[in-house]
C-alpha cells in the first residue's frame, strides 16, 4: 500500500478535475483521470476503445495508464493525489455490467493507495456534460454509488466531499492531513 497516494474519486461531473487542477496549485503532486485523456487520443485517432463503443478495450487502456502512474509516482516524496484510481475501473465495469477480468481485480487488489479515499458526491447544481463526458444525470449518480460501493468492498475508508466550491473542496482535503 502506498499510503502518500491518495484518490479522489466519484461520477462524472462532480467537480473532480477542477479539484484536482487546485490541488495542484497548491503544490501537490496530482494525476490525471486516465479515461478522459484515452477518450481524447482516441477520438483524434478515430479509434474506438471508447465508453460508449469497445467498452473492455477502453476499461484495459485505462488498466494499462493507470498501472504506469502508480508505478511511475512510487518514487515521490509527499502526498500524490490520483484524480481516480484502478478500483475506479472495477466499477466502471460493474457499471457496464461486464465482467470485471481477473488481472483487473487483482490489479485493484495490489496497487493500493491510502485507506482513505476521497469521494466527490453527485451535485446536480455542477453537474454538466462535454463531448468527452456524455453521462446522464441518472448515469452520474448511479456512478457515483456503484464507485462508494467498490471502493468500500475494496477495503477504502470513503470520506465524503462537501458539496461546496473548489476552494473549500481543497481546504477540506488538506485539512485531512493528507501533506
Amino acid at each position: 500500500m502506498s499510503d502518500h497516494f491518495f484518490v479522489v474519486t466519484g461520477g462524472p461531473g462532480a467537480g473532480k478535475t477542477s479539484l484536482i487542477t487546485e490541488l495542484a496549485r497548491r503544490g501537490f503532486h496530482t494525476i490525471p483521470e486516465s479515461g478522459r485523456a484515452i477518450i481524447s487520443e482516441e477520438l483524434q485517432r478515430g479509434g474506438d476503445a471508447l465508453p460508449w463503443a469497445d467498452r473492455l478495450a477502453y476499461a484495459e487502456r485505462m488498466l494499462e495508464q493507470d498501472l504506469r502512474a502508480y508505478s511511475a509516482t512510487q518514487a515521490l516524496s509527499g502526498a500524490v493525489i490520483f484524480d481516480r484510481g484502478i478500483p475506479d475501473i472495477l466499477g466502471y465495469l460493474t457499471l457496464c455490467g461486464l465482467p470485471v477480468p481477473p488481472h483487473v481485480a487483482a490489479a485493484a487488489k495490489s496497487a493500493r493507495y491510502n485507506r482513505r479515499a476521497f469521494l466527490v458526491p453527485f451535485w446536480d447544481k455542477i453537474f454538466t456534460q462535454d463531448s468527452e463526458r456524455k453521462k446522464t444525470r441518472a448515469e452520474a449518480e448511479a456512478t457515483c454509488a456503484v464507485i462508494r460501493e467498490t471502493y468500500t468492498a475494496l477495503g477504502y475508508q470513503i470520506t465524503e466531499l462537501p458539496r461546496a466550491d473548489i476552494t473549500t473542496r481543497a481546504d477540506f482535503i488538506c485539512a485531512q492531513r493528507v501533506n
